[in-house]
């Protein structure tokens, strides 16, 4: 086998349908478009969703839910991965910028911490909100709980 011979594999390449090439062609006259009608005319285009006339399907369905606007969604941190964290990657202080560095956030996320678990290490942990059981559980074990 050289550059110089190969072939695609056989049936795989199929020349497209010559439309509107003469009766002869078995695809003359109407050129596959069947007779009169929006369709067979030109520039005709379906628009998305269109039934045919019938009250289409998003229409039909009902409304429903709200997406509030003003929604801060914050990316969850238990006390049980902080103690993983500054177990793992010798920190005391943690903080949305080492965070991030260490893979555990993106650039952009806002952090709460939750008081899921125990916390035995002393840490200053600066983030953007935690719930009263997580504050409360970092202030016993020695830290500072600040935010942001």
């Amino acid at each position: 086998m050289n550059l110089n011979n190969l072939k695609p594999a056989q049936g795989s390449i199929t020349s497209g349908k010559r439309i509107g090439r003469g009766q002869g062609s078995g695809r003359g006259g109407t050129s596959t478009k069947g007779h009169k009608g929006a369709q067979s005319r030109t520039g005709y285009s379906k628009k998305v969703g269109f039934e045919g006339g019938q009250m289409p399907l998003q229409r039909r369905m009902p409304k429903h839910g709200f997406k509030n606007p003003f929604r801060v969604e914050y990316a969850p941190l238990n006390l049980t991965r902080l103690q993983e964290i500054s177990d793992k990657f010798k920190l005391t202080t943690i903080d949305l910028e080492g965070l991030h560095k260490v893979g555990i956030i993106s650039k952009t996320d806002k952090v709460k911490i939750l008081g899921y678990g125990t916390l035995t290490s002393k840490l200053t942990v600066k983030v953007n909100g935690y719930s009263t059981k997580a504050s409360e559980a970092i202030v016993n074990a020695g830290g500072t709980a600040e935010t942001i």
